[in-house]
């Protein structure tokens, strides 16, 4: 069924159900109540552990899969989805889930730039526009975090935005399966957790949330996002994390009572509304296009 749908559905179902897995992510982190090190262990461990048996199981069916990591170009991706996975995990105990998720969306705009330099994909100038109102609206989330305690984790949120739109632009340059190499790039993180956790201790309350977060939520979600940018544009891949940034404040809100702040849903409104008028203007922009070829093309 799915190799029946066009390429850009192809795109779409899997950059949908990718966002919509992620938005739960942030909530299994927190429901775990461990320091950032061990839920960081916990996590790249368990997503390790079950990407390596999915692998075994689908090669051992005959099924023909791609390398775990693609040459060069895979060790790239997968060393850039490393290290948003580090900022991203610190940021989450350095902020609030609001601000990360609102400074996380600001990915789109990095997409839009690094694809117009890398790949001369020039944005149009409403594209310009649209990733100048988010410069404006993360401004005041970063602002509003300055002497809070926030400053740092907005820091590494915004790190870890520009390292998700570095490794989608190379993905998409490459034309390459990144779906496995953007788990394995749990490698080095793990490593990493494992020397931090013998300094500071383990520490974890209910540790099986952000196991169920590794060993189910964050595998499907990845494979599904690094696997999208063969059949969209990295833009438009990057849009789909704007899932988790208006669902996972409310599922943080209903469980934890976690209420954003004035200056994030200020900040945050200008992202959201700036992109889904973007994004309006996109499929609008498509249809007559596709109209202008029907009339002079007709069949």
């Amino acid at each position: 069924m799915f190799h029946s749908l066009s390429p850009h559905a192809r795109g779409l179902l899997l950059a949908t159900l990718g966002g919509l897995v992620l938005t739960i992510d942030i909530p299994l982190v927190k429901l775990g109540h461990a320091n950032s090190w061990s839920a960081l262990l916990i996590r790249t461990s368990t997503t390790l552990v079950s990407t390596l048996v999915i692998w075994s199981i689908l090669r051992g069916l005959g099924m023909k899969l791609p390398p775990l990591i693609p040459g060069r170009i895979g060790l790239i991706v997968a060393g850039l989805y490393s290290l948003s996975s580090m900022t991203f995990l610190l940021a989450v105990f350095h902020t609030t889930t609001a601000d990360l998720v609102f400074i996380l969306a600001f990915n789109t705009a990095f997409a839009a730039v690094l694809s117009w330099i890398f790949l001369k994909e020039r944005p149009k100038p409403a594209t310009l526009a649209a990733i100048f109102l988010m410069i404006v609206g993360v401004l005041i989330i970063v602002h509003a975090g300055i002497g809070t305690g926030n400053l740092v984790g907005n820091a590494l949120a915004m790190c870890s935005a520009f390292l998700i739109a570095t490794a989608i632009t190379i993905s998409r340059w490459s034309g390459r399966d990144m779906g496995f190499a953007s788990l394995m790039a749990v490698i080095p993180a793990l490593c990493i957790a494992l020397v931090m956790v013998a300094r500071v201790g383990f520490e974890a309350e209910a540790p099986q949330w952000i196991m169920l977060d590794g060993f189910v939520v964050i595998p499907i979600a990845f494979f599904c996002l690094a696997n999208a940018p063969k059949y969209l544009s990295g833009p438009e891949v990057a849009m789909f994390y704007l899932l988790e940034t208006v669902l996972a404040p409310i599922w943080v809100w209903m469980i934890f009572t976690e209420v954003p702040t004035n200056a994030s849903l200020i900040g945050g409104a200008i992202l959201i509304v700036t992109l889904i008028a973007h994004s309006a203007w996109q499929i609008a922009q498509g249809r007559r296009r596709r109209a202008s070829l029907a009339l002079r093309h007709p069949t």
